[in-house]
């Protein structure tokens, strides 16, 4: 049975996976990941999805994306994966399918979890022991928070500018951050992400009302039915 369209709630942060098919490489050279980039930045100003964190692994990829409308995520998700899907197949003369399934999207509670989650994508090459520090992996959002440097996608989250005034400042508080000793609330953060959101009780009780509500039928003029005249 074919699966229904998902709804996301404009204005709210979700962290989005993207894997490759049977954990199979997306990326293999730098232009693999540039192209990837160049692609989401097309939708970004399409859609009107901002990137606030991200980073690019080998064979998947984490955003922490805020969507402005409604449909935004699903119609940036589905073009950004489809056409580079099909720049890969181009590129690397290959068949089948690029993604594993569809991409998955949990809502983030922001004054709770939204730092924690981008911390959490930016250390992602650490974990995987790519590199002994974020900043030395250059598929990432770090640079951007850390250091000021401007990457032509990300949108820091007021969340984060509101760290510091001075963007010196701020960049330093960042930094501090990341590297500090954060393993309980890491752990906290996986297990909450098992569950399908980031946010207490309170959060999910929000979200079950919203999506309840954009489930609603408009208002407006009854559907036709159809009738067989005898």
């Amino acid at each position: 049975m074919p699966r229904g369209p998902r709804l996301y709630l404009p204005n709210l942060p979700y962290h989005v996976i993207c894997r490759g098919n049977n954990r199979q490489a997306v990326f293999i050279d730098q232009h693999d990941f540039i192209a990837y980039l160049t692609i989401a930045r097309r939708y970004r100003d399409r859609d009107g999805l901002q990137f606030h964190h991200w980073v690019l692994m080998s064979n998947h990829v984490h955003l922490l994306v805020t969507p402005g409308a409604a449909q935004s995520l699903a119609k940036s998700m589905q073009g950004i994966n489809l056409a580079y899907s099909l720049w890969h197949a181009r590129k690397y003369r290959r068949v089948g399918h690029l993604w594993q399934d569809r991409f998955r999207s949990i809502p983030i509670e922001e004054d709770t979890y939204l730092l924690e989650c981008g911390r959490y994508i930016e250390r992602n090459p650490v974990r995987a022991l790519l590199t002994e520090h974020p900043g030395d992996y250059p598929w990432s959002s770090y640079a951007v928070h850390a250091r000021g440097i401007a990457d032509g996608l990300t949108t820091p989250h007021e969340l984060y500018l509101s760290l510091a005034h001075s963007p010196e400042l701020r960049q330093r508080h960042y930094r501090e951050y990341v590297a500090s000793h954060r393993d309980r609330e890491e752990a906290e953060l996986r297990q909450k992400m098992t569950t399908g959101y980031l946010g207490g009780a309170g959060f999910r009780l929000i979200l079950q009302k919203q999506t309840v509500a954009q489930r609603k039928p408009r208002p407006g003029r009854p559907p036709k039915i159809a009738c067989n005249h005898l």
